[in-house]
């Protein structure tokens, strides 16, 4: 066959564009990179005291507890250990056969196959999308209200009781919703993700990072509090602008979408068009009524009201345990992981006997829905197999101290903007901010006593390093699975989200310049 056109010209084979990796793939080179990065970091430790946090000043190298083949060995098991591995409670060395505390997001994983599970069953039965049609008709004017009103109730949650992952579940609610409202899959991802994190960035009473950091540096939870709901107004209010104006932008003129409105998914069967105008029936009705209670009942099982109204400091884990410093009221459930991934699946049942699906269909949505999330699952475990690479090559101590040498000695308005840059970061190798808070604040706040800068202000000024770089940090579960549910390429996301972090990093280090200066 010929290669040439009736001109008689050769063609020229079409130059293939350039693809920016998938969540997976993008994850994977992290993780390589670190690694490497760790080839050349020497190990170190800090002296802990009783309660188990650095002391300052007593860093020391130490001799690399793993040879090259070990090393290895670590990189190829970090995202089994980033989904199961459990962390040694004596010398803090993770791995699947260690006795301790579960260090990996395997509690994560099955939450979002439980949820896959309850999205696949409840759609079966057309009431979300019945309903969302619906909805779309009586607010399509009013997109922006709904927009404003989600993103300041999660960063509400967010910036009282850390509301961060609990958001994966909203996603098959919000995303059929907003496109149906004219708007893009960005939109919807933003709206979920911004408004929780400019939340958690932005933390007034949260128990797992104020409430932490208060309880390492010796303080009330309460102190330099009117400057952090002074930053939460500001920074939320950026933050729903912000999206406010490319939603706008996207609704009068679709083509400025970066993200488009096809979803390319070979694996994924087309949609029968929803009657926007039928009614629901009183199945599809009861099925609804059940969603919101087990919304709802997400929602209050994790709120740890106890430490919020009682203001209490001191140690925590959220990603772990999701226990905090103080006794809980009676009626709280405290619930975590393994109650709310129960909570879907018992949902998911309950939705199908409703819905007369039959044992053999109820047990092969449920199937399905949960292997739907395994591709943000591999995500979750990857990110979580980078903490896994740092704290094993004992690493993190290093990059600790020599955060503490960067800071030290300099004037008070200077110390506490660097407080802020150097938790930026510290924060891609530790999203947890209870672990940020636990290893960073023994050693920043006694520094901000010479500075002359309060330990309420330390504090803030981790906080607000720690959010800025959880917006975007690939290692951070909130950020790459929920792009990951969505299926908004993190490329896009950044290319989107930038702006935003310029504007917030100009904010917060005017902001708290100035308060180091005249407080």
């Amino acid at each position: 066959m010929s290669t040439e056109t009736d001109t008689g010209s050769p063609q020229t084979p079409a130059k293939k564009k350039f693809e920016f990796p998938g969540a997976v793939t993008m994850l994977a080179i992290v993780t390589i990179l670190v690694w490497i990065a760790a080839l050349f970091i020497p190990a170190g430790r800090f002296g802990v005291d009783v309660d188990g946090s650095p002391v300052p000043g007593s860093f020391e190298t130490v001799t690399s507890p793993l040879s090259f083949w070990e090393r290895i060995q670590q990189l190829i098991l970090s995202p089994v250990n980033g989904l199961y591995g459990v962390q040694d409670s004596i010398t803090g060395f993770v791995d699947t056969d260690n006795i301790g505390r579960l260090f990996g997001s395997v509690g994560v994983v099955l939450f979002i196959m439980a949820l896959g599970a309850f999205i696949s069953v409840s759609f079966a039965t057309r009431s979300l999308e019945t309903a969302v049609s619906q909805l779309a008709t009586k607010l399509s004017d009013k997109g922006w209200l709904l927009i404003t009103v989600i993103m300041v109730l999660f960063s509400l949650l967010g910036s009282t009781m850390g509301f961060s992952v609990e958001t994966f579940g909203f996603y098959a609610l919000l995303i059929p919703l907003m496109t149906a409202l004219g708007y893009d899959r960005m939109v919807a991802a933003t709206m979920i993700i911004l408004g929780a994190l400019v939340g958690n960035m932005a933390s007034t009473v949260n128990p797992f990072s104020i409430g932490v950091a208060s309880g390492e540096a010796g303080v009330s939870i309460g102190d330099g509090i009117v400057l952090r709901v002074i930053l939460w107004i500001v920074l939320t209010a950026v933050a729903v602008a912000f999206v406010l104006r490319y939603a706008a932008k996207v609704k009068k003129d679709p083509t400025k979408s970066l993200v488009g409105f096809e979803i390319e998914d070979d694996d994924e069967e087309p949609a029968e068009p929803v009657d926007i105008d039928g009614k629901l029936t009183g199945t599809q009705k009861l099925v609804l009524l059940i969603t919101g209670l087990t919304f709802g009942l997400m929602i209050f099982s994790v709120i740890p009201w106890s430490s919020i109204f009682g203001a209490t400091t001191g140690p925590a884990e959220y990603d772990a345990y999701h226990v905090t410093a103080t006794e809980p009221y009676w009626f709280e459930l405290n619930w975590w992981f393994p109650q709310l991934a129960m909570l879907f699946i018992l949902a998911a049942v309950l939705v199908g006997i409703v819905a007369k699906m039959g044992e053999k269909k109820i047990v092969s949505l449920i199937t399905r829905g949960a292997g739907d999330m395994v591709g943000p699952a591999i995500v979750i475990l990857l990110a979580r197999g980078v903490s896994v690479i740092m704290t094993n090559t004992e690493t993190l101590d290093t990059i600790l101290n020599a955060m503490e040498q960067l800071v030290s000695g300099a004037s008070a308005g200077v110390f506490a903007i660097l407080v802020m840059l150097v938790n930026i970061p510290l924060a891609f190798l530790i999203p947890s901010s209870s672990g940020h808070a636990t290893l960073a604040m023994p050693l920043l706040a006694p520094l901000g006593d010479f500075a002359g800068v309060s330990r309420a202000l330390v504090i803030t000024a981790f906080q607000m390093g720690h959010g800025l770089m959880l917006m975007v940090a690939p290692t951070n579960v909130v950020v790459v699975g929920g792009l990951a549910m969505a299926k908004v390429g993190y490329d896009k996301f950044l290319r989107f989200v930038w702006p935003l972090l310029l504007i917030n990093f100009v904010i917060v280090v005017v902001v708290i310049g100035a308060a180091a200066v005249f407080e």
